[in-house]
């Protein structure tokens, strides 16, 4: 037996860390969280100062049983959760499930899952932060509160199943209130003027100057504001002498971009990757959790990703420096070393950035050993973070003034004399050269063209993830470990939608944020949640006490709650009526929201289910258009339908009557789907009879009573080439328990 214990997070670590410390060991993995409150009533005795009550978790019961055998049989657990707040709560719910003294235990953390972090960290365990503990118990309780509270009433008052949370209820606010300006929004008119220009000289160079100042009072960029005041200063212009007035040379420096937070990382990964937010985390956890690389152990390539610092730990940089001196020489090396500030309020400066574990770790000659996605995220943060720590870019700017009669104009150029940091971070979608020609000071020019052009101020864009999780930071509201599950939570609640990357509310989303907008504003706004993120801090850092704050936050809450319930109507979500008219009852069709984004659903419904794509411009998708096909069966004209992912197909017109379908060649031609064939076996769930079916897979067994029985099972045929009997082993989807016999 083993002398000591070691509690991870995940399965992954549990393997790369077991690796790492060897036969004195035993690291088990806790699979995240085993305790939290009850799902079936609040858990919290407001009464009782806040008091919380917590449940193992239902499936943890097995796990938790099995970490106490091993614990009794150890001499030490190691406490080895993740080093943020919620990892320290984790620990600590390990140490009360298990049912450990202090005594019994070690805190243990680590930036990194390399070999030199996790013995270090060994030989240098801490207690328990309680402040950290306390600070995310609270976290926990306010969302807990918010959630159990609103909730009831938004579902008494709006519509039955949603659900509200503090952070989450903000973002939505963010998103509406975007909206609002745009759909506010009045464009307002300005022109720009341009002179093409040249040298004098056959075939030279032309560039462009944009119209600056006249009498020395400079244009704004609505200066001129319609056609006619651009009219006349063109007029003004006619026979004007281009003459370069002043040549202004000089050099700028360019620095490079601080190493990755977690917050910069999805932002970068949204714009450079096309990365979801969640997806940059789930690939982030993976490369820091320990990739086998050739024959060495599992081991982690980045340091851990959930991080609002900007630190460095002093032994990475000094082998950073030695790497880009040895690889590119020592121009590229700064004068000192670089020493980013976190700007974010209230970051964890104990943390560290997002970084390579080590430098020398190079993307292309690990690249064999990742996946595809794993490979682009690593290959930006190994360029982020090298770059970083490397000498500033140098450009040579030109600025040339360009007078005609009392008008001036104006052009500026850039090329680039030496490249620095971008010889590893790239330019391909940062600034370009700009190239002008070689003037001097009272040459006169030749005037190609003068360029008036109209323009209109634009409203403010929509919020993709990048620029919504830019704003969530820049207000303070919620943590790097909160952005990405909480964009997911207001997608799949459908409060908002995807209208191809931006975020658009829903009908329901408007109605929900109205109804804690007008009735809430002292909790759902961005000051609060921002204040309450400080008051986190706070308690982190033992400087208040956490049930203060939870008495601060319920008592003005609880009156808002009592207002809301007397006061506040039945709201109803008003689907938008269309000309559309549904092909199975006649009635009207209405423009409805889900995840995919929006659809007609019949005005009929639940009578009469039938729904149609939309497409952008508001009418009938194409691929919901009558064909010249017509059914085997009825004779009725057939409708092209996009299935699931795309997959195009026929339907009968006249269904739900006749429910004939076909599939589509790549000729856009119908193939008869094969009809399901009869077996006599029973469904174990329902009792009816079993179809056999063929699917891209192969073939599967599936319940006659569908859709009210899901039942579903593959069939593993055999793999060797011998004759094998008509019998054919199956495999039960995760849904049912038990196997089945083929007869």
């Amino acid at each position: 037996m083993s002398k000591y214990l070691v509690i991870v997070e995940s399965p992954a670590k549990e393997r790369t860390i077991s690796k790492i410390l060897g036969r004195d060991f035993t690291v088990k993995s806790s699979y995240g969280h085993i305790r939290d409150l009850p799902k079936s009533k609040l858990g919290i005795d407001i009464e009782d100062n806040f008091e919380p009550t917590y449940t193992n978790i239902p499936k943890a019961k097995k796990l938790i049983s099995d970490l106490k055998k091993t614990a009794k049989n150890t001499d030490r657990v190691y406490l080895a959760t993740d080093f943020d707040r919620e990892g320290e709560a984790i620990a600590w719910h390990l140490k009360e499930a298990l049912e450990l003294s202090d005594s019994e235990i070690s805190r243990i953390t680590f930036h990194e899952i390399t070999p030199d972090a996790i013995l270090d960290s060994v030989k240098h365990p801490r207690d328990l932060d309680m402040g950290l503990v306390n600070s995310q118990q609270t976290r926990r309780l306010l969302d807990r509160l918010v959630g159990y509270k609103l909730s009831p009433l938004l579902w008494k008052k709006v519509k039955i199943g949603l659900s509200a949370g503090r952070v989450q209820s903000v973002a939505v606010l963010i998103i509406c209130n975007r909206e609002e300006e745009i759909k506010n929004f009045i464009p307002t008119e300005y022109w720009s003027i341009e002179a093409e220009l040249s040298k004098l000289e056959k075939d030279a160079m032309s560039f462009k100057a944009q119209l600056f100042s006249k009498n020395n009072v400079k244009f704004d960029k609505l200066s001129i504001q319609n056609e006619k005041q651009s009219a006349a200063i063109l007029k003004d212009l006619e026979n004007a002498t281009y003459i370069v007035q002043a040549v202004d040379t000089k050099q700028r420096k360019r620095s490079p971009y601080a190493p990755y937070t977690t917050s910069t990382m999805q932002q970068d990964a949204s714009r450079r990757l096309g990365f979801s937010a969640s997806k940059t985390m789930s690939i982030a956890q993976r490369l820091y959790e320990g990739i086998n690389i050739e024959k060495s152990a599992g081991m982690g390539l980045i340091t851990y990703m959930r991080t609002d610092s900007l630190n460095i730990a002093k032994s990475a940089q000094n082998e950073t420096l030695k790497f880009i001196e040895s690889s590119y020489g020592d121009k590229f090396l700064p004068k000192s070393p670089r020493i980013y500030k976190t700007k974010t309020k209230g970051a964890q400066e104990a943390h560290e950035a997002i970084r390579p574990t080590s430098p020398n770790r190079i993307p292309s000659q690990i690249k064999q050993y990742l996946s595809t996605d794993d490979f682009r995220l690593y290959d930006l943060i190994w360029k982020r973070f090298l770059a970083s720590q490397m000498a500033d870019a140098i450009y040579n700017t030109t600025t040339i003034e360009i007078s005609a009669k009392n008008y001036l104009f104006k052009a500026s150029g850039s090329t680039l004399l030496f490249d620095g940091f971008l010889k590893v971070y790239g330019i391909e979608d940062d600034e370009k050269e700009i190239k002008l020609p070689q003037l001097s000071k009272a040459e006169n020019l030749n005037l190609l063209q003068i360029i008036p052009q109209q323009h209109f101020t634009e409203p403010p864009p929509r919020y993709n993830e990048a620029s919504l999780i830019k704003a969530l930071e820049e207000h303070a509201i919620g943590r790097p470990s909160t952005y990405a599950p909480t964009i997911r939570t207001i997608l799949d609640r459908l409060y908002v939608r995807l209208d191809g990357k931006k975020f658009v509310p829903t009908n329901l989303g408007i109605v929900v944020n109205d109804v804690l907008k007008n009735h809430f504003s002292n909790i759902i706004n961005v000051e609060f949640t921002a204040d309450i993120e400080e008051k986190l801090d706070k308690i982190a850092e033992d400087k208040i006490v956490w049930q203060n704050v939870l008495k601060d936050f319920y008592e003005p809450f609880e009156k808002d709650l009592e207002e809301a319930e007397k006061n506040l109507q039945r709201q109803k979500i008003h689907a938008q009526e269309t000309s559309e008219i549904c092909p199975n009852c006649g009635k009207h069709m209405l423009i409805r929201d889900s995840r995919r984004g929006q659809f007609l659903g019949c005005s009929g419904y639940p009578e009469c289910k039938t729904t149609m794509p939309l497409g952008k411009d508001g009418k009938v998708a194409a691929d919901q258009q009558e064909t010249d096909m017509k059914c085997d069966k009825c004779q009725s004209p057939l409708i092209k339908k996009a299935g699931f992912r795309g997959k195009q197909y026929l339907s009968c017109k006249n269904y739900p009557e006749c429910k004939t379908v076909y599939n589509i060649d790549k000729d856009g031609n119908k193939v008869i789907k094969l009809e399901p064939e009869h077996t006599d076996i029973k469904c174990e769930k329902c009792g009816s009879e079993m179809l056999k079916r063929i699917g891209k897979r192969g073939p599967f067994l599936t319940c006659s009573a569908f859709p009210k029985c899901r039942n579903l099972q593959w069939i593993k045929t055999p793999k060797t080439k011998k004759e094998t009997p008509k019998t054919a082993e199956t495999k039960t989807s995760k849904s049912s328990k038990k196997k089945t016999e083929d007869k």
